[in-house]
């Protein structure tokens, strides 16, 4: 009984399989032309992949939290990969989802409840923090993978500026999580390493830390400075501001622009 729980608590749920299943067959409608527009196309196949990278990020922290000591991670839906079992749904999909819409940012969101006192030692909470955003960096480095081998010969247009446009997600994202803010995952990485007295004092910032980091993104100077470092790393990976700009110019379908981003339809 006890066994057959485990492997319930751990099987890969029908709606995240579900979201894999639409960021194939878009990615394939967007490869191939097959869709009228090639901006929805583009939409639905860069929000199906950002959705599936929200619960690789989440299921990220709890796996960590299972190997650290958290065995409570299993019971609550974590290692399902359903972004429905997460704590604030609100916080870790429909927010983040919204903020990419909006400004073509990916901001992060709420993470799986772990419970710290189940784990000892403070390199394995920093990891548990650190897990995250790693899996963000690594789907970058995915997503740049055919820009920095150079390996674009034969990648239809449309498609490459997908790639680019979700590297531009990911790439945001892992820095934007990596910041020591309360309530980010940067700063509970250094959190348990900081003195009981100055955690106490910023315990209460972790509630407000996403929204005043997001706030902060809507001055326009804070922004230049942040996509000019998004647009660094990028070019350090071989994905031409063009490019990821042409992405979320498709994204944005329903403005219907016309310009140099413009694809020929099938």
């Amino acid at each position: 009984m006890v066994h057959q729980r485990t492997r319930s608590e751990r099987q890969v749920s029908s709606v995240f399989l579900g979201m894999v299943a639409i960021m194939a067959v878009t990615g394939w409608a967007v490869w191939t032309g097959y869709s009228q527009s090639a901006g929805l196309a583009v939409f639905l196949f860069v929000t199906s992949a950002w959705l599936v990278s929200l619960c690789l990020h989440e299921y990220a922290h709890a796996r960590t939290a299972l190997h650290g000591g958290d065995l409570t991670v299993g019971a609550k839906g974590y290692l399902t990969l359903n972004p429905l079992k997460y704590t604030h749904v609100l916080l870790s999909v429909v927010l983040p989802l919204l903020f990419v819409i909006m400004g073509g940012i990916g901001l992060p969101g709420g993470a799986v409840f772990i419970e710290r006192d189940r784990i000892r030692g403070r390199w394995k909470h920093s990891l548990i923090s650190a897990a995250g955003p790693l899996t963000n960096v690594a789907f970058a480095v995915v997503c740049t993978a055919p820009f920095w081998l150079g390996a674009l010969d034969g990648v239809p247009q449309p498609f490459r500026f997908a790639l680019a446009f979700l590297a531009l997600l990911q790439v945001s994202a892992s820095i934007l999580n990596f910041l020591p803010v309360p309530g980010l995952d940067g700063y509970g990485v250094i959190e348990p390493w900081l003195s009981y007295r100055v955690r106490r004092e910023l315990a209460p910032l972790a509630p407000v830390g996403l929204i005043a980091v997001f706030a902060l993104l809507w001055i326009p100077a804070v922004n230049a400075v942040f996509f000019d470092v998004v647009h660094g790393a990028l070019s350090a990976l071989g994905v031409p501001d063009l490019d990821s700009y042409c992405g979320f110019d498709l994204f944005r379908f329903w403005e219907d622009t016309e310009g140099f981003c413009a694809v020929p339809q099938p």
